[in-house]
């Protein structure tokens, strides 16, 4: 018997996976209005449904662990973006 699930990454989980959480979220977040205290949750229940229902289905422990790493995948790849975009434009402002 064995503890925890057998969890192969394959290519949707690596390329695929983590920006369609991100691009879904930041188009619920544009349309709806969504106050960003609840955008990483959002991200985070997103993950899970794509994992769950989609790329790991029929085997519910792989589906819950790979969702979280989706959502947090996507929340972290995001605030680094923004954090990377907000720098360069203040060096940029800075050397002007």
């Amino acid at each position: 018997m064995e503890l925890f699930p057998t969890i192969h990454t394959n290519f949707w989980d690596a390329v695929i996976a983590v920006p369609v959480v991100m691009i879904l979220t930041q188009l619920l977040k544009k349309f709806f209005h969504i106050k960003p205290v609840w955008v990483p949750t959002i991200a985070l229940i997103i993950g899970l449904l794509i994992s769950v229902f989609i790329s790991h289905r029929g085997n519910l422990l792989a589906g819950l662990f790979m969702g979280w790493f989706y959502g947090y995948a996507a929340i972290g790849s995001y605030a680094a973006l923004k954090t990377t975009i907000i720098a360069y434009k203040k060096r940029k402002a800075k050397r002007t």
